[in-house]
Order: structure tokens, then sequence, then C-alpha cells
């Protein structure tokens, strides 16, 4: 599941970024969930994170990036294997979210929690940032540009009422044009009900 590609034509991410503290035996852990766009902006949203919280001890983080060629990676930034950058990813799998950073920095309180208690406290540190961030959808869509002979604009404009497309943007010129955006999921149908009129051009 986790670096298996996007099927629908939409995803869940972060509309907001979402913060949350924990704390556990004079341990406290600081959640930071973080809207990106890729794997390398995850990184140096996770670089100005570490230069924030430069006096933690831990800077343990995952992310999950590119819904159709999916860039996922998670660190332990040095607690025990499996204790902290696992639960966090599991929790941006358990929420379905994509496009999406969460460090969680520990300052040490001199107590050893275990890998029970380290796994708790990332696992409930990351889940909290993420319930604190807002959530939205976003439909991924498909974009192309259609050109025809002025004329035949009203037909134009009947036939895009059949589909679902939308008109993103006039492109005007010696003949009319439309940039056009759709949802993936409707692509096929909507080029092929344009495509049944001979005088449209595609680009």
């Amino acid at each position: 599941m986790q670096h298996q590609a996007l099927e629908e034509d939409f995803y869940k991410t972060l509309a907001s970024s979402g913060e949350s503290l924990f704390k556990d035996r004079g341990s406290k852990f600081i959640g930071l969930a973080v809207p990106v766009a890729h794997a390398d902006e995850a990184q140096a949203a996770l670089q100005e994170i570490k230069a924030r919280y430069h006096d933690a001890r831990h800077h343990c983080f995952a992310f999950r990036t590119q819904p159709l060629q999916p860039q996922n990676r998670y660190n332990d930034d040095g607690e025990p294997s499996n204790s902290a950058g696992t639960p966090i990813f599991n929790q941006i799998l358990a929420a379905n979210l994509w496009n999406v950073l969460v460090v969680v920095v520990r300052y040490f309180g001199g107590t050893k929690l275990g890998v029970p208690g380290l796994i708790n406290a990332y696992k409930t540190t990351a889940q909290e940032a993420l319930s604190q961030a807002k959530i939205k959808t976003v439909y991924l869509q498909h974009h192309f540009e259609i050109r025809f002979p002025y004329e035949h604009t009203g037909t134009v404009m009947q036939a895009l009422r059949q589909t679902t497309a939308q008109i993103a943007e006039e492109k005007m010129g010696q003949d009319a044009g439309y940039g056009l955006k759709v949802r993936l999921s409707q692509k096929e149908r909507t080029l092929g009900v344009l495509k049944d009129l001979p005088f449209i051009t595609f680009k």
C-alpha cells in the first residue's frame, strides 16, 4: 500500500498545517504536519524544521508524495529501529493522505521510554498533528487545448455541455480556441465527444 500509485482521480491532502504536543515521563514531542508537493519540498521543509528546533535530540519524520509516482520516506533519526519513522508514516497511511510531511521533534526528558513507549508517543503525536490540520480533496485534471473556426462556436459549446469539461482559458486568434480541463476519469469520454466534430483540432 505504501508504494502503490493512486488508482482514483482524486486524493486527500492538507489544506493547512497542523501541530501537536505530547508529553511522556519528561520527554516532549512536538508534531508538525505540513503540506508538500514533492520529495524535494519535503526535504526542504524538514531542514527548516530542524533549524527551528536545532536544540532537540531527534527530528523523526515521514512523508508521502506524488500520488501517481509515489515518493515516500521515513526516518527514525537515532531512535530505535522502527520506533519512530514507521509509526509516523503509518498515521499518514491511516488518514489516506498524500503530499504530506509529518515531523515529530523530541526533547529528551531523561527517562527512557522503551520501544513500546516510543511507538505510542510518535504515533500519538503524528495522529494529533494530522487531526489539527484541515483536509481537502484534490481532483487530478487532464489539460488540453482545442481550436476551431469561429463559425462553429455554437456547435462546440453545445458539445462541451454534454461533458464535464471546464473552460480554463480562452485562446482566440485567427481561429477560436479554448484551454480545457477535465477530471482524469472523464478524459476519454470528453475527448470522444469532441473528436466527433471534424473541424476541431487538438493541442
